[in-house]
């Protein structure tokens, strides 16, 4: 099993950024989490993040073929980025959304979320446990 975990705007900036929102944990932890979580599940990961929307939907595009699924915090394009949303309708790969923080408890435009259309799950207001949470579910969709 092959997934790819696209992050966007500022999540580069975890453990410096609003840290009483997004935790004090640094992205390069993250990354460290999400590696060794899925190398005791026997699952190859590649992670990405951008602060370019282009390059998210480049990622997802070039996904096609080579991943089975995708992971992915659109970060602010969660609420603005039709373009996203159309990238992962073309790829047809399962994908699920996943946020540090609880959007749905957050400012009302955070509620309002374009990709969610085109996900199977959505992980929200877990921290950066979400992150293993959204792979886990992405790995059981994928066995089934």
């Amino acid at each position: 099993m092959k997934i790819l975990v696209l992050n966007g705007p500022n999540i580069n900036f975890l453990g410096i950024r609003e840290p009483d929102i997004y935790g004090r944990e640094t992205y390069a932890a993250l990354i460290h989490m999400i590696e060794s979580h899925c190398a005791a599940h026997g699952i190859t990961v590649d992670c990405y993040q951008s602060n370019h929307e282009g390059d998210l939907v480049d990622q997802i595009q070039a996904a096609y073929g080579v991943y089975d699924g995708i992971v992915i915090n659109p970060a602010a394009y969660t609420h603005t980025s039709v373009a996203l949303l159309d990238a992962v309708k073309a790829v047809s790969l399962p994908t699920v959304e996943v946020h540090i923080s609880d959007v749905d408890a957050r400012d009302e435009f955070r509620r309002i979320s374009y990709i969610r259309a085109a996900c199977v799950a959505t992980v929200s207001g877990r921290g950066l446990q979400g992150y293993l949470d959204a792979i886990d579910l992405l790995s059981e969709q994928l066995k089934n």
